[in-house]
């Protein structure tokens, strides 16, 4: 909001201070000269303007009597002279006001003695022979071009190194870090009061924070604070956002910096920024060095991702694991890391002394998905009946960023609709928005295409409401979105483990989409394409991974090192295996799919009959063809309240929209 004059506070008077010097209008004022004296050099004598035409129309001009004061240029190979007063209109066609007093008439003669036999012939006047050169003039032209690439040379090195503490092509080895120190201009807002949902990795950056403030707390009984944290986790937890905070909270300077600055097309360069930074922080220790997506330069060392290694990255690597803990001291400076991809980071980076502390941001849980959208909900008009722990139970899985987007995306959609308050319909059409995609209504089916989706979803839903470790359903949906023609909603239940029966239950009702359409249309389509993927990865990871195969029980495959390079870590005869292992138990799966389906037909085609009617259904009208589940967990129970919720939202929403056309009917008819 802008903020209203105080007409108590004194306006600022001008300072009259004169604009800086600035080198770039001495280069323009050198250019600039150096054309008015070419353009000078190449025109005619002082006094009058010069034409060049060919040596017959010159010949023409002397016998015709219409020179004086004939010139032989021997250097340039020209000969002129200058027009008679009387004879300047039929040359130039202007009179001696546009052209001057002494117009000359130059041209390029063959030989000299050519035109010295024609002049002895046809002019009586006197001749005079020269070898007038402007010798400054020629050198400026030989030199020119090499003095404009040293201008572009030295102009480029001196942008290139533009922002470097020094300024010039030498600052290009000094560090780009951000420093962000108390009450300075550049600071950051943010605070640990911003950081909802990560309780313990904000215990331990806050105990960084407090021993700086404070470290004759942690000093005085003999304990030292370590001098490294790795903030680790999946994309969008808050890693980035809590050395924000740290950056908020902290009452030491700060240095910001992302692993990709140090990299660098020439060679030394990222060693040298390396250095530099630390040179700074241990000037301004005690301090926090914050070193965002550390995987660009920690990798580890003989296994870059390219053939062959990356010196400059191992170079800027090892200069980082010297300054962090080398043979030097390093105290009062303490670095803080983030990554999402601590696998391919080098042991010696992970050490001890080093990163002393992991400190793992992992996505949220269900209480903690509450916190952060209240965060997130505070700036928005909401609907007094909004259900905060509704809409976390609804986005199982979502890192901060997520609902962070969900939030924004509800707004954006309430205010589409012309609502005044964000409300709950406003937050599930956005969930759907960001899971499935948008919405594409002016995509046309024929009927056969309609129904072999309903009956495909159908399939899907009836499966997953008959299996006990199936995820609840929520809805299921033919209209299409994004890349899919239809989909199923589900709300998995949030385990800290997972049983082999419990996968094997979801792998059932994935594969129960495809099994639907061989049983009711003799037919399968391309439509259970990422079902198919969804299984193959799923099953596989059962057997090669998690040991949950007959023949292969109890054996892992798996190296989250990833020190495998381009062998497999078993033999041709145990890889077939694990192809016939995965292919029985998809078929294991498959028959019990078509099993079900068989059992459950008549419910499962009035379900399909009535997904074509309506292209929506929710958890009630499953209920009410298939009857309650035998099974209740913690989230059917949730799924039953909310079931019953949706059912009378809908109908205020009919009766609403029945109410609004009546209204509109008898004003029409007003």
């Amino acid at each position: 909001m802008p903020q209203q004059p105080n007409p108590q506070q004194p306006r600022k008077q001008p300072t009259g201070k004169k604009p800086g010097f600035n080198l770039t209008w001495v280069y323009f004022a050198v250019i600039a000269g150096l054309a008015i004296m070419l353009y000078q050099g190449n025109s005619g004598s002082a006094g009058g303007q010069k034409q060049e035409v060919d040596y017959s129309a010159f010949r023409a001009y002397v016998q015709k009597g219409y020179a004086r004061e004939v010139v032989v240029d021997k250097s340039e190979s020209e000969v002129r002279f200058v027009v008679q007063p009387q004879h300047i209109r039929e040359v130039f066609k202007a009179g001696s006001d546009k052209v001057g007093t002494r117009p000359t008439v130059a041209a390029k003669y063959p030989t000299i003695d050519k035109v010295t036999d024609f002049l002895d012939k046809n002019y009586k006047g006197v001749v005079r022979y020269e070898e007038s050169s402007n010798y400054f003039l020629q050198l400026l032209g030989s030199l020119l071009p090499i003095l404009l690439l040293v201008f572009l040379w030295f102009y480029m090195f001196r942008r290139m190194g533009a922002g470097g503490p020094s300024g010039g092509i030498f600052s290009i080895g000094k560090s780009k870090a951000r420093i962000i120190e108390k009450d300075g201009k550049n600071g950051t807002n943010v605070t640990f009061k911003d950081v909802a949902g990560l309780e313990g990795a904000k215990q331990e950056v806050q105990e960084i924070v407090e021993f700086l403030k404070c470290p004759q707390k942690f000093t005085k009984l003999g304990g030292k604070i370590p001098k490294g944290a790795l903030l680790v986790g999946p994309p969008g937890t808050g890693k980035t956002l809590l050395a924000k905070a740290v950056a908020g909270e902290a009452e030491v300077p700060f240095f910001s910096m992302a692993g990709s600055d140090f990299v660098e097309m020439f060679v030394g360069v990222g060693a040298s920024r390396v250095r530099d930074l630390f040179q700074q922080a241990k000037e301004k220790s005690p301090c926090i060095v914050f070193i965002d997506e550390i995987d660009a330069i920690g990798r580890a060392r003989g296994k870059s991702s390219a053939m062959g290694g990356n010196d400059e990255r191992e170079n800027t690597l090892n200069q980082l694991l010297t300054e962090m803990d080398g043979f030097g001291t390093n105290s009062g400076v303490i670095v803080l890391a983030a990554t999402n991809r601590v696998e391919i980071l080098d042991h010696a980076l992970l050490r001890a002394g080093r990163f002393d502390r992991q400190i793992y941001v992992d996505l949220p849980e269900l209480s903690e998905r509450v916190a952060i959208f209240k965060v997130h909900l505070a700036p928005l008009k909401l609907d007094p009946d909004l259900d905060v722990e509704l809409l976390a139970r609804q986005t199982p899985g979502f890192s901060g960023a997520d609902i962070a987007n969900v939030c924004n995306e509800a707004a954006l959609i309430a205010a589409r609709h012309g609502s005044e308050k964000v409300g709950k319909q406003d937050f599930i059409d956005a969930v759907d928005r960001i899971v499935g995609g948008l919405e594409k209504t002016s995509k046309v089916m024929t009927e056969e295409e309609k129904r072999s989706i309903a009956i495909h979803e159908a399939g899907h839903a009836s499966v997953s409401w008959l299996l006990e470790h199936a995820n609840p359903l929520i809805k299921v949906t033919i209209v299409p979105r994004g890349q899919a023609l239809g989909a199923a909603w589900y709300l998995p239940e949030e385990r800290t483990i997972t049983t082999k029966e419990q996968m094997l239950d979801e792998i059932c009702s994935i594969l129960a989409g495809r099994a639907a359409e061989e049983l009711c249309l003799g037919r399968v389509s391309s439509g259970a394409l990422n079902d198919l993927e969804r299984v193959t990865k799923r099953v596989y990871a059962m057997v090669a991974y998690y040991g949950m195969s007959e023949n292969l029980s109890n054996i892992c495959y798996y190296n989250s090192q990833g020190d495998y390079g381009f062998s497999k870590p078993y033999s041709e005869k145990t890889a077939e295996l694990i192809d016939a292992e995965v292919k029985r138990m998809v078929a294991e799966q498959y028959d019990r799919a078509k099993r079900l389906l068989t059992e459950n037909a008549e419910k499962h085609k009035a379900l399909a009959d009535l997904l074509c009617e309506r292209e929506v259904i929710f958890t009630e009208d499953v209920k009410n063809i298939f009857g309650p589940r035998p099974w209740k967990s913690r989230t059917d129970v949730l799924m039953e309240e909310e079931a019953v919720k949706l059912a009378e939202a809908r109908t205020r929403k009919l009766e609403a929209e029945e109410a609004k056309g009546e209204a509109e009917g008898a004003k029409g008819e007003s």
